[in-house]
């Protein structure tokens, strides 16, 4: 198949079909006659593992690496669960983050329902807003 019939087939524009393999996550295109890429299914199920990849958080670089572990002919399973782990790991800490700024966004909302706009001098830009002390 050809670029367009591959974007249509995997929901991917053929600008980031072209990216995919400049940075070497799809095998590089056979050239028809005319100058034309041809594709074969085997690209389409490698689109699809990219972006189902990319969906659950890896970035281009994971997806990468996992690749690299399959055209070697191994299973890249235990390296798929450390990439999983990892990214686990990340979003649990990020969530604790976004919990203690959640708190943080609460308390001054809270603090601005009982402060008076008449207090609020032109020099301190808002008063709701907390002024770290350099």
């Amino acid at each position: 198949m050809r670029i367009g019939e591959l974007a249509l087939a995997t929901g991917v524009n053929t600008q980031t079909l072209r990216f995919y393999e400049r940075r070497g996550l799809l095998p590089l295109a056979e050239r028809e006659m005319n100058g034309y890429r041809h594709y074969d299914q085997a690209a389409a199920s490698h689109i699809r593992f990219i972006r189902g990849a990319q969906a659950v958080g890896m970035t281009l670089a994971d997806i990468k690496s996992i690749l690299v572990i399959r055209q070697d002919g191994k299973v890249p399973c235990e390296h798929v669960t450390a990439l999983l782990i990892r990214k686990l790991e990340d979003v649990r800490a990020r969530q604790q983050e976004l919990a203690l700024l959640e708190t943080e966004l609460q308390n001054l909302i809270d603090t601005s329902r009982d402060l008076d706009p008449v207090d609020c001098t032109a020099g301190s830009v808002c008063q709701i807003i907390p002024h770290p002390h350099p």
